[in-house]
Order: C-alpha cells, then structure tokens, then sequence
C-alpha cells in the first residue's frame, strides 16, 4: 500500500511514517524542513514542501494520505494560521486526487467556552472560538467533509512530543507547577502511539469518511496526570491551582499587550491555555472503536524521563 504522509517532519507526522513503514507500507514522506534524519521517516523518501502553496513537484499517486500538516500554535498572526491549516488542507487535497485522506484534527473544534464532557462527534464544529487554531482546524474539516476521515485527537503526548509536556514542565516555578482549576477536573488525552494505531487503522479500515474522537482507554484526573508527569521527569514540584477566574482576565490583558507592543513571541500565558485543562475535556470515543475498531492503551508516562 503506498500512502503520502504529510507533516512528516513533525512530532505525529514523523510517528506516523515509522509505523507505517513497520507495517511493511510504502511511505512517500512530506514536510515542511528542507530534510530530515532518516531515522525520523524510518528511511522513507522524504521532500520538503511548503503546503500553504500547491506542490513545486508531480505528486505520486498514492492510495490514501494521513495529513498531519498544519500550525499547532494557540498564539501567533492568525493569517499564517489559516494559512497552514485550511489553505494547506485544500491544497494537499488537491494534490492527491482520488486518495482516501485522512485528516488530522483536534478535539479544539469543540466549544472552548464550556465544558467538554464525554463530547460527541456531532457536537462540533461550532461558531465561536478563542483563537485561530481552533477556528481554523474547524474550517479545514469543512474542506473535507464528507469525503474524509477526520480523527480528533486531544492533548497528545509521546516521545518526542514538542507541546504538552514543555507547555507543563514550562509552568513550573520553583517547588510549584502552576495550573488553573481546582486539579479535579477530567481530561482525555492522547497518546502518540494511539493517535498513530488511529491513523493507520482510518487509512486502511472499513470506511473511507466520517469523525472520530481519538483519544487513551479512559479520562484520568488532571490532578493525577501532572503528578505523573513531575514524578517521571523527577522534577520536585506539586501542582498548585489558580481560579480560572482570576486567571482569565489576567491571560486576555497579556495577550492585549502583547499584540499593542507587537511582540512575536507568545504570552506565558494565554486564554486558550488557561481554558484548555481548566475544566473538564473528555471524549466519546465509542465510534472509533466501533467502526474503525480503534482499541486504545491507557495514559501512561512511563518513560518520560527520555521524551
């Protein structure tokens, strides 16, 4: 089966090229980086390309794509945003006429404004959003619906994860890793190597469109999770949890600064962080267990000492 992996050069794209290539798949590989290790493709033949514009290049015909392409940031010039993740998804469609394409999405597609309890597929997209990731990963599964097969996967984790962990161990100061809620809260999260089992099953299974939630076996307290996390870094801080009433304003000013002073670098902290853990973000992933018969491990950190 040969199959185009975009995003290649990334965190999932690069997971998803090894797991591919172990199951015996040929895997044309894409990213953003002039070139990669081959080591991170699994030796997979490798070309950069900048998906916000059509390919510089004839494309192969493949049997299906896995798009792991796109912007992941919560802060930054929403125009390149957009830009990564609906333009890129249109043009990447374009590219692969005719190939069963999977796209990778994110659970941010549900309403940030409340709280995400055991959330179906049918619950999002939905109108208002607190930046552009979100907004933009819904307009790209816009561009696909009906003819995709969308995984929402949220908060994933892994060796070689760039985002949740830095993002947690960077809100450590001194004995306190500082977190909004109360610590109680649930929260789904996702393993790269379940989000790449998801990946690979939705490039090859049963049906050739629909969502799906992607996440690990079962919730676990956000309490719990962080705890976990400084345990197997051997980091000697405890949680410490601010309101999410105070905390919010306090986000939304240092992004307001940030954008009168026309500073490139994002906040320490901002809105979509603040409200991303700060309430409870589960997951129903019955349908992707019953359709594409996607059977996750549960959450673990083992291990990350090394990611």
């Amino acid at each position: 089966m040969i199959v185009a992996v975009t995003g290649a050069s990334g965190f999932v794209g690069g997971a998803v090229c090894r797991a591919a290539v172990a199951a015996g798949w040929d895997v044309r590989a894409y990213g953003r980086r002039a070139q990669v290790a081959a080591g991170h493709v699994a030796g997979a033949p490798y070309r950069a390309w900048d998906i916000t514009r059509a390919a510089p290049y004839r494309l192969p015909e493949v049997a299906a794509v896995i798009h792991c392409a796109g912007s992941v940031t919560d802060w930054g010039p929403p125009r390149g945003i957009w830009a990564a993740n609906v333009t890129g998804t249109r043009n990447v469609a374009a590219g692969f006429p005719g190939a069963r394409f999977v796209q990778v999405s994110t659970a941010s597609v549900y309403d940030p404004f409340r709280p995400t309890v055991r959330a179906r597929e049918e619950e999002a997209p939905v109108r208002r959003y607190v930046n552009a990731y979100g907004a933009s990963k819904a307009a790209a599964e816009r561009v696909v619906a009906g003819r995709a097969v969308v995984l929402r996967p949220h908060a994933v984790y892994g060796k070689g994860d760039t985002t949740l962990l830095p993002r947690v161990l960077g809100a450590v100061r001194g004995r306190r890793l500082l977190a909004v809620g109360d610590g109680r809260q649930r929260i789904s999260l996702t393993s790269v190597d379940n989000l790449v089992r998801a990946c690979l099953l939705a490039a090859s299974g049963p049906v050739d469109r629909g969502v799906f939630n992607v996440a690990d076996a079962e919730p676990v307290v956000l309490d719990d999770a962080l705890r976990a996390i400084l345990a197997e870094r051997n980091v000697p801080a405890e949680p410490y949890y601010l309101p999410a009433g105070l905390v919010h304003p306090v986000a939304a000013m240092a992004e307001t600064v940030h954008r009168l002073l026309g500073v490139s670098r994002p906040p320490r902290l901002t809105r979509y962080a603040a409200g991303h853990l700060a309430v409870e973000r589960t997951l129903d992933i019955s349908a992707a267990m019953s359709t594409l018969r996607y059977h996750p491990t549960g959450t673990s950190f083992t291990g990350a000492a090394t990611w």
